[in-house]
């Protein structure tokens, strides 16, 4: 069987094409600038390794899957001769808040389950919405599922997912912790208990998706029982611009003392602030590092603020679980940035963690750098949130 995995944005559209029986990417590509001038739709044939870009204007995400349809069936770039040859669709939802604890099929209930979570994630949700409406209306007769970033973080107790304010605010307003990239906690936690040769059940895992966006979680026996993004994404440790976890006074601080509006406070911490705002540099940690080696002091303040977070995290998770067996580092720095690897590890040898400096410098593949002799591993796994949405997409079709 073949999926389609959608992740639909406000503007743009990616695809991949997942074959089942091999798990390989058949084909997957890029919708841009939706619904502005310049519209336009990259898309790579795996198998020829081609590249073909199709210029043309796309009004909303119907014309995008429209595209795409067109592109996978192409006779020059195309990948499959019918698009009965898909047997289902895999949509990335991001907020499923607490009424989905699992992906599922999607149907009449489910949209109007979806349409009552826009709320929560304004940004993203609709443009979700849209694009599952796209392909039921271009492919009627193919199953449709939602997976949800948020739905593996359901398994939290509550007092690790509730906040301490009057519980009116939970039960009229939804305001608790919620957590994100849980498609990709799932995958690699599922993946370091496949390495290690153990059932996740008999494990203590601490996942850490770190990029641009950053999240840490605590997995124990296979439920996510922790994670540090909270009511919203801009929670946690230290960001590309997202300024984390700090005291929520400063909110009301700089709204009454800085002539801020909220919308202003909003976007300073969400887009102005994490190592970018205490940088002055850039958000992209490469640009860090090597601004941080020319001897830029803010920028290696930055480094070692994001470092200290992920660290304090990791010591925290490991005590509410009682223990860890295994660290897992994931996402584009922590797949890719040995420094950041070394930073966020060291001191934590109490707990039996400790990297090995030859192992540590492998970049974007699955491997165990831990220190012969470690009692806790340390293990750099590549995240593939899109096969987790064809996995999810082809186990509840089954």
């Amino acid at each position: 069987m073949k999926v389609l995995v959608i992740n639909a944005g406000s503007s743009s559209l990616k695809y991949q094409l997942i074959d089942m029986d091999t798990h390989g990417v058949v084909a997957k590509g890029l919708c841009e600038r939706i619904g502005i001038d310049g519209s336009k739709l990259t898309h790579k044939n795996t198998a020829q390794k081609s590249e073909t870009v199709f210029e043309k204007p796309m009004k909303d995400h119907s014309d995008a899957i429209a595209m795409v349809i067109d592109a996978l069936v192409s006779p020059e770039c195309g990948v499959i001769k019918s698009m009965d040859e898909i047997g289902a669709v895999g949509h990335r939802v991001v907020h499923g808040a607490e009424t989905f604890a699992d992906s599922c099929v999607i149907d009449d209930k489910v949209m109007d389950a979806l349409r009552a979570c826009v709320p929560l994630a304004p940004l993203h949700n609709p443009a979700n919405i849209i694009g599952i409406e796209a392909c039921a209306k271009l492919m009627p007769n193919t199953k449709q599922v939602g997976v949800f970033d948020t739905a593996f973080h359901q398994t939290m107790p509550e007092e690790a997912y509730m906040y301490a304010l009057p519980y009116e605010m939970y039960k009229e307003h939804r305001i608790r912790k919620y957590g994100f990239h849980g498609t990709s906690h799932k995958f690699v936690s599922q993946e370091a208990a496949k390495f290690l040769g153990k059932p996740a059940e008999e494990l203590k895992i601490i996942t850490c998706h770190l990029g641009n966006g950053s999240s840490v979680s605590a997995v124990k026996n296979g439920k996510c029982v922790d994670t540090s993004m909270g009511f919203t994404p801009l929670d946690g440790v230290v960001m590309g611009t997202r300024c984390g976890s700090i005291d929520p006074a400063v909110v009301t601080y700089l709204v009454n003392n800085c002539d801020m509006t909220a919308a202003e406070v909003d976007s300073l911490m969400n887009k102005k602030s994490g190592v970018f705002g205490v940088s002055g540099v850039s958000s992209d940690f490469r640009d860090l590092s090597a601004a941080a080696d020319e001897g830029n002091k803010r920028a290696e303040l930055a480094l070692k603020m994001f470092a200290y977070s992920v660290k304090k995290l990791i010591g925290a998770y490991a005590a509410a679980m009682g223990g860890v067996d295994a660290v897992v580092f994931t996402g584009g720095i922590g797949e890719n940035d040995g420094a950041n690897r070394k930073a966020i590890t060291e001191g934590l040898e109490f707990m039996g963690i400790s990297i090995d400096d030859a192992k540590n410098k492998i970049r974007g593949e699955v491997a165990d750098i831990s220190k012969d002799g470690a009692t806790a591993k340390v293990l750099v796994i590549p995240t593939n949130e899109e096969l987790m949405i064809a996995l999810d997409t082809e186990r509840l079709l089954k």
